[in-house]
């Protein structure tokens, strides 16, 4: 490890504190349980990470209907607390939930996905959840604007995603997930995870 990475390296060892666009509870607890995964598991360190939420300019009333979109709103979030609180902090984090269509045999499908983008000293990167299609006969005869409403879940019982996989996945999940993904791509190359000792394979 190269020096400058050593004095990177050393800025983490007292803990990582990471500023949140938002309050709400599952954000903040999927974000920290995204960057514990990335160093508790894949550096094999265990590192203090304090989320310290921050007030969003803007609530979004529903979901957005495209990847392009719910991703432009992370990546404006988090390039907002990046350049209001420079310096403050480690890390600055957007995350928001969004639909996305697939055309395929000539029906679009719809899925319900979380991004999270994270932008810190060594610039931005993108994480995405797994994605979960709603079914056809919930939206049949639903236009753009009734579909992100259709699937009965709340930020209070775990989001749509918890509605649709019957609590077994929930927004805290699906945060923390794309907070991972987020923050493995911003690292690669830099901090690289310890190598694991492969399974034994049985005759």
């Amino acid at each position: 490890m190269s020096t400058d990475l050593r004095a990177f390296w050393h800025t983490f060892q007292n803990g990582v504190e990471v500023a949140v666009s938002g309050s709400a509870p599952d954000t903040l607890l999927g974000v920290r349980d995204g960057f514990r995964r990335y160093f508790e598991e894949g550096l094999a360190t265990p590192v203090p990470v304090a989320v310290v939420p921050q007030a969003a300019k803007t609530e979004h009333g529903g979901l957005y209907l495209s990847d392009e979109k719910t991703m432009g709103n992370a990546r404006a979030q988090a390039a907002e607390l990046a350049r209001s609180l420079e310096g403050r902090y480690q890390f600055f984090v957007g995350t928001e939930g969004g639909l996305h269509v697939v055309e395929t045999g000539g029906e679009a499908r719809y899925f319900v996905r979380c991004w999270t983008v994270v932008a810190g000293s060594l610039g931005e990167a993108c994480g995405g959840s797994g994605s979960v299609e709603i079914p056809a006969r919930l939206i049949s005869g639903l236009d753009d604007e009734q579909i992100p409403f259709a699937v009965p879940g709340t930020r209070r019982r775990g989001g749509m995603i918890s509605s649709l996989t019957g609590g077994l996945e929930t927004r805290r999940s699906a945060v923390a997930l794309s907070t991972f993904h987020a923050v493995s791509s911003l690292f690669y190359g830099i901090l690289e995870s310890r190598p694991r000792p492969r399974a034994r394979r049985s005759l």
